[in-house]
């Protein structure tokens, strides 16, 4: 039997290019994976439109938030439905043997280390590709569940890496396409969830899921937010100590007001990512004997329990999810840019 062809959308310096390509061989370690969809995240933004240098130099196919179908590879994977970990490690290096896998120096990475998911097929590492139960798919398509692969398992690494509690605040800052995710999964904790955003749109949604409170800090002073944040702590019957914090906005302003939110004994998460940086006084961590932490994806070993959370019905996708045709790649970048979405966006590939 001949070689298969791929497509892939090439990103180039102002748009994306389809690519046709000879499918390469794979090794015992590898699967080719035909793909069903790939989410537009903020960090392909930031290779494509920001100047964020890919490991793998430009021209290259981005994508890392995939879910598709084995149709090469070991017996038992092949014909499987498949969530694509954003983070592929090693599994075999000092911080992997730590539990640190997603933090792994070897490491590799779609659409930055190799050819990424806005493509037709991909080739992967096999060895921490999550399954995905028939169960699931009786109420999404595949392509939607591609979100799980970074959206919703990097705000759900933080959560448990916070240490949140049943009963703790938890002040989510810039609930979009990944901060909504973080809220509801610290709802889903036990937590008592605050959303903070400058989208009234945005909180809106967020509370007709779940979300304890709102506050639209637009216009407000540091000072003003945290007077409101005590009393709804205290409307929630909430703690006024050791509040969970996380920053997801990904922007200077979102930051900013993150850190001026530590009180006694809380701990910051860092989520969102700028280039930006930040004066602060870091005399505030140990005034109030407080944590700043930071996260990087999530590690394979938590993914099946991402997607247990919404095979089990806690944890609805549906609605903030929406899918386009990989051919309108230069259209939906350029939209997404503008903010003019309010669902994750997961492009789906349409060629023959």
């Amino acid at each position: 039997m001949g070689k298969m062809n791929q497509w892939q959308m090439v990103a180039l310096k102002e748009d994306f290019k389809l690519v046709e390509s000879e499918l390469p061989s794979i090794d015992e370690s590898q699967a080719i994976i035909k793909i069903a969809g790939c989410g537009v995240c903020h960090t392909d933004l930031s290779f494509w439109h920001d100047g964020v240098r890919t490991k793998k130099e430009m021209p290259l196919t981005l994508g890392h938030e995939i879910s598709g179908v084995v149709t090469e590879g070991p017996a038992g994977w092949v014909g499987r439905n498949v969530i694509i970990p954003a983070v592929l490690p090693c599994g075999d290096c000092e911080l992997c043997n730590k539990g640190r896998s997603n933090m792994c120096q070897n490491q590799l990475m779609p659409g930055n280390d190799f050819h990424g998911g806005f493509a037709s097929h991909i080739v992967v590492p096999h060895k921490y590709l999550c399954p995905v139960p028939d169960a699931i798919l009786e109420r999404y398509s595949l392509s939607e569940l591609a979100v799980i692969a970074d959206a919703i398992s990097t705000p759900y690494q933080v959560m448990k890496k916070s240490e949140l509690d049943e009963g703790d605040l938890a002040i989510v800052i810039g609930v979009g396409g990944v901060g909504v995710y973080g809220a509801l999964i610290a709802k889903i904790m036990g937590a008592k969830v605050l959303a903070i955003d400058i989208s009234d749109d945005k909180l809106a949604n967020a509370k007709k899921h779940g979300v304890d409170a709102t506050l639209n800090s637009k216009g407000l002073s540091h000072k003003e937010i945290k007077g409101k944040v005590r009393e709804i702590a205290k409307e929630l019957g909430a703690s006024k100590f050791g509040w969970k914090i996380f920053e997801i906005s990904g922007t200077t302003p979102g930051q900013k007001l993150a850190f001026s939110l530590l009180t006694f004994t809380s701990t910051l998460s860092i989520v969102g990512f700028t280039m930006d940086k930040l004066e602060v006084r870091l005399s505030n961590l140990m005034a109030f004997d407080a944590k700043l932490i930071g996260t990087w994806g999530c590690k394979p070993e938590l993914y099946p329990e991402v997607v247990d959370l919404i095979a089990s019905g806690k944890l609805d996708i549906k609605d903030f999810v929406e899918t386009f045709p990989l051919s309108k790649i230069n259209e939906v970048f350029k939209n997404t840019l503008e903010h003019k979405y309010d669902k994750r966006s997961v492009l789906v590939p349409d060629f023959d």
